[in-house]
């Protein structure tokens, strides 16, 4: 593999963002840790919590509710408190402990689905999101993945080397 593009462009830019068409949104990253970790991350309330928000927003989760397996749903809160909230829920599609996740996203009509997975590879794990958007129109009108990824991505990144293996 070639140092120069980590084999997937990543050095240098530890969170790759592309728009694969005009209705999918592809984010990558490289994580120095385990699936199982990555994933417990993405499945545990108290750990998703930790890394989510994007921290340069300033706004708290206020409540998280998962229940992630198939058929499953969750329910987030977020903002300066309870009665100015916004809500973001959905349910969980396919659930594949420490290997993929799919749900959808129902606080709009023309929500994404979204997946996760999850790629081991000696004891580093590529994680792969993407959206999948109903049209153009909703694309380009959610924007908040695209920007807000990065940033949530290098937290939890940075939770994962706190967090016990």
């Amino acid at each position: 593999m070639d140092a120069s593009t980590d084999g997937i462009g990543l050095v240098g830019n530890p969170t790759q963002v592309q728009r694969v068409s005009d209705t999918e949104l592809r984010v990558i990253r490289r994580f120095a840790a385990p699936a199982r970790l990555v994933y417990k991350a993405w499945t545990t309330p108290a750990l998703f919590v930790r890394w989510w928000m994007p921290s340069s927003l300033g706004i708290a989760i206020l409540s998280c509710d998962m229940d992630v397996r198939t058929g499953g749903g969750y329910r987030l809160a977020f903002g300066d408190d309870a009665a100015s909230a916004f809500v973001v829920h959905g349910r969980y599609l396919e659930v594949v402990p420490n290997q993929r996740i799919v749900w959808t996203n129902e606080e709009e009509a023309d929500g994404a689905v979204t997946t996760v997975t999850f790629e081991e590879a000696d004891g580093q794990t590529l994680l792969t999101y993407r959206d999948v958007y109903p049209s153009k129109a909703a694309l380009e009108t959610s924007r908040g993945a695209e920007e807000g990824l990065p940033e949530q991505f290098a937290q939890l990144d940075a939770l994962l080397t706190a967090v016990e293996t």
